[in-house]
């Protein structure tokens, strides 16, 4: 039996509040999804290819906003890069250029 990734944490976190009870869950529920190994689809896990091959947009929906969690999955890893309220419907470029700056520095690492 495969080992499950270790989620490593870069930025944010996911806890009661600000998220909802249901949205932290399903956001935890997700989150064990990509720790299991399994195929990452949309929804709720949309591609981002222009911050690396294997980021993800994690999509998670509360009573008054919608989380993300942008996330990197590699061979022992899941990554969380940020979580965020979002506000708009692209991610801003802030926001991807903070990502790429933060998987840079943990791939330096690894």
């Amino acid at each position: 039996m495969d080992k499950d990734k270790t989620l490593v944490w870069l930025s944010g976190e996911i806890k009661t509040p600000p998220f909802g009870e249901k949205a932290r869950k399903e956001a935890g529920f997700f989150l064990r999804i990509a720790q299991k190994g399994i195929k990452l689809s949309n929804p709720p896990f949309d591609p981002m290819p222009e911050i690396e091959k294997s980021c993800y947009d994690l999509h998670i929906r509360d009573s008054e906003k919608t989380w993300r969690i942008i996330l990197y999955v590699d061979n022992d890893f899941v990554v969380i890069l940020e979580v965020f309220a979002k506000k708009t419907k692209k991610t801003p470029e802030k926001i991807k250029k903070l990502c790429k700056k933060r998987l840079k520095r943990y791939q330096e690492i690894i």
